[in-house]
């Protein structure tokens, strides 16, 4: 099993994303590992470490393309945990390639109707003290703690934008950051109004600033328009970095566009690229240049 590689990680400066005014430079967490990719390493850390210390086995939430899940399953696959995902819907007949992959490292997967998923509804068979439910994309205080070890240079940078989906990363960065750095997100969800309330209750007792865009999630979770796809080549055709359509597109997308439009005050401003190519997988053959 490959391991984090955690000196690959860079921040590369990316002119093609800034304006006269504001350098930009992308952190490189893609660069991580081909499965544990990005902010997830550093979002399930403490889960694992917490894992590990109590002699527990894991078990967590997310969707046939979750990045999460594939994560979860290379991680434990790494650290030695036994693991257990509790995909959303019924049982497909075929796997998806995330699956697939997730059921080769060694995850069991457990299938739950759509709502019992939105209540997030534990089968009774991981309720026992034996195991340690982690929520959905890492959320909660060790994932929080984790992303605020993510190395975005506190102190270099004046502005750090990220992409949003439960906000865990966002609110680690807001632990780690300067009180002088500005952290903006933009959410991935459509009509995510209730994101605030959630990173709120993540940072508490703790208060800091911090901007949401909303406008920028192309119809929703994982939904997508020619235009985004077309962005995704050209950017990388122009810088080599390549995005997915769920997270970083949306996030570069709204970067480039704010900053055109001279709605991002920054001179050194940093984009987080947490990873996640692996979702690309849905797409068809030919759909990205990269």
């Amino acid at each position: 099993m490959e391991a984090i590689h955690e000196d690959l990680v860079t921040w590369d400066p990316v002119p093609w994303l800034g304006n006269t005014a504001t350098r930009v430079y992308v952190l490189r967490l893609d660069r991580l590992h081909p499965q544990i990719s990005g902010n997830k390493w550093y979002k399930l850390r403490f889960y694992l470490e917490n894992a590990k210390k109590l002699k527990k086995s894991l078990v967590t939430f997310g969707g046939p393309y979750s990045n999460h899940i594939l994560a979860t399953a290379a991680a434990c696959k790494l650290e030695g945990i036994r693991c257990a995902g509790i995909i959303r819907g019924e049982a497909p007949r075929f796997y998806s390639p995330t699956l697939q992959d997730a059921a080769a490292l060694g995850m069991e997967l457990h299938f739950i109707t759509r709502e019992a998923y939105r209540q997030k509804q534990v089968p009774p068979s991981f309720s026992g003290e034996n195991w340690l439910i982690v929520p959905e994309g890492g959320y909660g205080v060790p994932g929080m703690q984790g992303a605020a070890t993510i190395p975005v240079a506190s102190g270099v940078f004046d502005h750090i934008c990220c992409a949003t989906g439960t906000g865990t990363m966002m609110a680690g960065l807001l632990q780690s950051a300067s009180q002088t750095t500005v952290v903006t997100g933009f959410s991935v969800l459509k009509n995510h109004q209730s994101l605030q309330q959630e990173m709120d209750r993540l940072l508490a007792p703790v208060t800091r600033t911090y901007t949401i865009h909303h406008d920028f999630h192309f119809g929703g979770y994982a939904k997508y328009t020619s235009e985004l796809i077309r962005f995704m080549n050209d950017l990388y055709h122009h810088t080599g970095i390549p995005t997915d359509f769920v997270y970083t597109a949306k996030l570069f997308y709204g970067v480039k566009a704010l900053l055109q439009q001279d709605l991002l005050q920054s001179r050194n401003l940093l984009v987080v690229h947490s990873g996640g190519l692996q979702g690309n997988r849905s797409l068809s053959k030919g759909t990205l240049i990269f």
